[in-house]
Order: structure tokens, then sequence, then C-alpha cells
């Protein structure tokens, strides 16, 4: 089975070369300087992915996104956040980790994710929660997702059978 983590760090680094990409192929009328900076930069991250040095092409694409920011180019990308990176990744991964694991660990995934989802959802939309149990069911969830990215369906079933003892609690859950 493959390294579900790896294929994650992959996706990550495929997702940004795409994204500068496409800025560095549009005509946005910024300085041309700037954007020969940032290109070359580019370049650099991608010769080093290409030759299995992925800290360094890593680090390329960190500088890409301080060199724009210091620029202040208004169309250049911005550092996603953080949850808006790992569901970018997610994206990419998911193609990639289909192809790689054994159709049933993929099917357990994939169940495990939308009882997940479906759980989550409706615990968090009961009236009444304290501030606590909430943080609970967020920090359950999180844990839970991130078994499901790094396919670990054991790990994942685990936190979900968690957020299914709160349910209890609440009631929701028949």
């Amino acid at each position: 089975m493959p390294d579900a983590y790896q294929v994650m760090l992959d996706a990550e680094l495929s997702k940004a070369f795409d994204v500068w990409s496409g800025y560095l192929d549009a005509d946005t009328g910024e300085d041309p300087q700037v954007r020969a900076r940032l290109r070359s930069t580019w370049e650099r991250a991608r010769a080093a992915a290409a030759e299995g040095d992925l800290v360094s092409a890593r680090a390329a694409v960190t500088d890409l996104y301080d060199e724009a920011r210091e620029a202040r180019l208004p169309w250049a990308p911005a550092l996603p956040r953080p949850r808006e990176a790992d569901e970018q990744a997610r994206d990419y991964a998911k193609d990639e980790l289909r192809e790689a694991l054994p159709p049933p660990v993929r099917d357990a995934l994939g169940i495990i994710a939308i009882s997940l989802s479906v759980t989550a959802r409706r615990l968090q939309s009961l009236p009444g929660l304290d501030c606590g149990t909430r943080q609970d069911i967020l920090y359950i969830t999180a844990r839970a997702r991130m078994a499901l990215d790094l396919a670990h369906p054991r790990a994942a079933r685990r936190e979900l059978e968690r957020l299914k003892v709160i349910a209890r609690r609440w009631s929701t859950e028949p």
C-alpha cells in the first residue's frame, strides 16, 4: 500500500505548481521583472521536484508566495489557509490514492467519510450544545479526517465511534 502521507505531500506540491503556472501564464500587467523572478523561482521548484529534491521544491514554492507578497502583486496567488490547503491537497490526492489503494480500502474510506460527514453535521446543528461538546466534535472530526487522509480506516472508524458516543449522549442517533 502506498504511503498516503507522501501522496498528500506530493499533491500539495502539484497543486502549488498548477496554481503558479496558471498565474505566470496569465497576462496580469504586473511588473515584468518581478514576474520574471517568480518564473525563475517556479522553474527552480519544478526542477528540484523532478530531481526528487522535494525539500528544495517546497522551499522554492514558499519563496514564491513570499516574493509575491513582498512585491504586493494584487493578482498573485495568496498562500491558502491551512484548512483550504488541506482541502485542495485532498482534492488533488484523491485520484492518486484511489488508483493506488485496494478497492476494499477505498470503499471503507468512502463509507466512513460519508458517515462522518452526516454525523458531524447532525451533531453541530443541535441546539443547546455546550462549548466543550462542540470543541470535542470538531476535534474528533478533525482526527477522523486526518485518518481518512492517511488512508487508515481503522483509526477513522475509531474516531467515528467516538462521535457516535456523543450522538447517543445527545439522543440524535437511534
